[in-house]
C-alpha cells in the first residue's frame, strides 16, 4: 500500500511522464471556421468513473480517452484556442486497482491526461484514512486518504460548498479549493467546484462527521462574481451534481430530460450571465443541453463516454456562440457505420484524425499498479481447504457465516453479531481454495465499513431481525451467536430469536450486538439504543478484524467448520416471502 517516500518517489516519476506526456499532440488540424480575433475553447467533461482506469468490451478505458484528447488539442492547437479538461467527481472509488492504491492509481493516469480541475463527490470520502506500509492506520485522519490524493495531482480538487463545521469555512485542505482560474488561449477560465447537496449521506459516516454541503446555487453566485473580479473571462461550474436525458438531438428540447433534477435547478437559480457553462455528473446519465441560457454537459459513468462544450470567445466581447455535442463514446475499435462495438476492425476517428491510444497514461499509472500488485499477494497465514461461497441466492452461506463469526469474535463480550449479506453492498465474491491473500479477502468485502457494539434487548434485535426480513428484494445478513426462524402467519413473516443451545433468546435480556456502522445506520426500528462505546471513526475496519480472525485462526479452515445447524431457518415453505424475498441487496 502507499507510505509517504513510495507517494514521493511516484510524485518524482510522474512529473517527468507528463513532460512527455501532455505536449504529445500530433497531426494539427486546421478551422478555417473560426474568424480572426475569436477563439475556440472545448470543454471537455467526465465523471464517474469509479476506478475504471481499463477498457470493458473495448470500450472506455483512460489510455483510449487520451487518444480522443490529443486529437482534441491538435485541433484546437492549430486554430489557436484550447482544451478545457474537467472531472466531476467520484473518480476513484470502484475499481479493485484504483481502490486498492485509494486512488492514486486515477490520479497519476489524470496527471497524465492533463486535466484541469476534479470536482471532490460524495464517493472520494470513501477510502478514510491513509494507508501505510503495513495497512491502513485506522487511528489517523479519517480523510487523510483524499487528502493524499489531492496532494498528488497536479490540478486542484475544488469544493465551494463543503463546508467545515468548526470553522464554518470552505474546507481547507492542500490542494483543495473552492475555485480556480485557469489561464489559456489568452482567456482566463474561472472554475467552481461542487457536491450534490446530500452528497455526504451517501458515503461512510466515519470519514464525513464535521462537514456539511451549503446550498449550491448560493454558493456558485459567491464563487462566480469572485472570480469575474478576478478577471475571469469565462466561468464554469464544475459539479457534482447531475441531471439526465434521453435524446440528444436539440439541445433547447428538454422533453426527453428530467427538468426537475438538480442541475437544471442550478442553472435556472443562477443570475443571467454569470455562469457560461455547468459540467456535471453523479446521477451516471448524459446531458447536453440549455438550461435557462447556460449550456449543461454531462456523460455517463465509469469512463464509456466524455462530454464536450465548444464556446467561441471575443477576448474583448465575450461568448458568441456555443456548440453542445451529444457524448462521445470512447471506442477502441467501431464497426462498418462508425459506431462502437466490441468486435470491430476499425479504428475510430475523431478531429479529422485516427484515435490511437495515448500509452503515456498506462506508465504513468505503472508504479501504483505494482504496488498494488504486491499488496494483493501478502498471504494471511491460513489455507481454504475448498472454495467458501458467499450462495449469492440462498439464506445465509459459509462466508456469510465466517465474517459474522470474526465480527463477534472482534468485540470482548459480544453475544450476537449481524454481518453481511451476498448482495449490492455486502458479499462480492467467494474467497478461493488454498492460501487466502489479503487481495481475495478484499475482493469478497471492497468496503471501508466499520464494526460497532450496540446494547439491545431481545425486544430489540429480534424486532431490528423481523424488519430486515419483512423488506422485498432483501437478502439475509449473516449472524452469529442465534439462530433465526421464519414462519409466515398468513401474508407476514413472523421471526423467532434462538440461542445456540435452542433456548428463546428473552425480550428483556441485555445483549451485546455487533454490526457494521452501515446496518447500525440503516436498522428500520423504532427505538434508541446506547451508541457505540469506541467512537466511530476509530472503530475497526470489517475486512481488519476479518483478517485478523483468519490469521489467529491459522493453519486450516473447511466449510464444514462455518456449517453446523442452520442459522436462518424457513418453517413451512416461507410462502409469505415471495420468490423474490432474498433477491436483492443483502447489505
Amino acid at each position: 500500500m502507499l507510505n509517504a517516500e513510495s507517494m514521493t518517489a511516484a510524485r518524482i516519476v510522474i512529473v517527468v511522464l507528463i513532460v512527455g506526456a501532455i505536449w504529445a499532440w500530433q497531426r494539427p488540424v486546421s478551422d478555417a471556421s473560426v474568424p480572426p480575433g475569436l477563439v475556440t475553447l472545448s470543454i471537455v467533461g467526465t465523471t464517474d468513473l469509479h476506478g475504471r482506469v481499463f477498457p470493458s468490451n473495448r470500450q472506455g478505458g483512460l489510455e483510449q480517452l487520451g487518444g480522443y484528447l490529443r486529437n482534441l488539442r491538435a485541433a484546437r492547437a492549430a486554430d489557436g484556442g484550447a482544451v478545457l479538461l474537467l472531472d466531476a467527481g467520484d473518480a476513484f472509488q470502484g475499481g479493485i486497482e484504483s481502490n486498492l492504491s485509494e486512488g492514486a492509481l486515477v490520479v497519476d493516469a489524470y496527471n497524465a491526461l492533463g486535466y484541469d480541475a476534479l470536482a471532490i463527490g460524495n464517493h472520494e470520502f470513501e477510502f478514510g484514512a491513509l494507508d501505510t506500509a503495513v495497512g491502513k492506520d485506522e487511528r489517523s485522519d479519517t480523510r487523510g486518504a483524499l487528502k493524499a490524493a489531492a496532494v498528488r495531482a497536479t490540478f486542484p480538487f475544488l469544493a465551494a460548498n463543503l463546508i467545515d463545521e468548526t470553522t464554518g469555512r470552505p474546507v481547507e485542505w492542500l490542494n483543495v479549493r473552492p475555485s480556480t482560474i485557469v489561464d489559456t488561449a489568452g482567456l482566463r477560465v474561472g472554475i467552481v467546484g461542487l457536491m450534490t447537496r446530500d452528497g455526504l449521506t451517501k458515503t461512510l459516516a466515519a470519514n464525513v462527521e464535521g462537514l456539511f454541503t451549503a446550498a449550491l446555487a448560493p454558493t456558485v453566485e459567491a464563487e462566480a462574481k469572485q472570480l469575474r473580479l478576478h478577471g475571469a473571462d469565462v466561468v464554469v461550474a464544475l459539479a457534482h451534481a447531475g441531471g439526465g436525458c434521453e435524446r440528444f438531438d436539440d439541445p433547447a428540447d428538454l422533453s426527453s430530460c428530467d427538468e426537475e433534477a438538480e442541475i437544471f435547478q442550478l442553472a435556472r437559480q443562477l443570475s443571467r450571465g454569470l455562469v457560461d457553462a455547468i459540467v456535471a455528473g453523479h446521477s451516471h446519465a448524459a446531458v447536453a443541453h440549455e438550461v435557462a441560457g447556460i449550456p449543461v454537459i454531462q456523460a455517463y459513468s465509469w469512463g464509456r463516454a466524455f462530454a464536450r462544450l465548444d464556446l467561441t470567445v471575443d477576448r474583448n466581447a465575450g461568448i458568441v456562440s456555443k456548440q453542445l455535442f451529444s457524448p462521445q463514446v470512447v471506442c477502441a475499435t467501431v464497426g462498418p457505420e462508425g459506431a462502437c462495438v466490441a468486435r470491430g476492425v476499425k479504428t475510430p476517428h475523431y478531429e479529422g484524425a485516427p484515435v490511437e491510444p495515448d500509452e503515456s497514461v498506462t506508465w504513468a499509472m505503472q508504479p501504483a499498479l505494482e504496488r498494488v500488485n504486491r499488496w494483493r499477494e501478502t498471504p494471511l497465514g491460513i489455507a481454504l481447504e475448498t472454495r467458501v461461497e458467499r450462495n449469492r441466492d440462498g439464506l445465509e452461506s459459509p462466508l456469510g457465516n465466517l465474517f459474522a463469526d470474526a465480527l463477534r469474535a472482534a468485540v470482548p463480550g459480544g453475544d450476537v453479531a449481524i454481518g453481511l449479506g451476498a448482495r449490492r453492498g455486502g458479499l462480492r465474491a467467494d474467497l478461493p481454495a488454498g492460501p487466502l491473500t489479503r487481495g481475495s479477502l478484499y475482493d469478497a468485502f471492497p468496503f471501508d465499513n466499520r464494526v460497532v457494539s450496540l446494547a439491545w434487548t431481545g425486544a430489540q434485535l429480534r424486532h431490528a431481525l423481523a424488519s430486515v426480513v419483512a423488506r422485498p428484494r432483501r437478502g439475509l445478513p449473516g449472524v452469529s451467536g442465534v439462530r433465526v426462524l421464519v414462519a409466515c402467519n398468513g401474508a407476514t413473516p413472523e421471526i423467532e430469536v434462538l440461542k445456540p443451545s435452542g433456548e428463546p433468546v428473552g425480550r428483556t435480556e441485555e445483549l451485546v450486538v455487533v454490526t457494521t456502522d452501515f446496518f447500525a445506520a440503516r436498522a428500520p426500528f423504532g427505538f434508541s439504543s446506547r451508541p457505540p462505546e469506541t467512537p466511530l471513526p476509530t472503530a475497526p475496519l470489517v475486512r481488519s478484524v476479518v483478517a485478523d480472525w483468519v490469521t489467529a485462526r491459522g493453519g486450516r479452515l473447511s466449510v464444514a467448520d462455518l456449517s453446523g445447524p442452520p442459522r436462518w431457518e424457513v418453517l413451512d415453505g416461507g410462502a409469505c416471502l415471495g420468490s423474490d424475498r432474498f433477491n436483492g441487496d443483502g447489505g
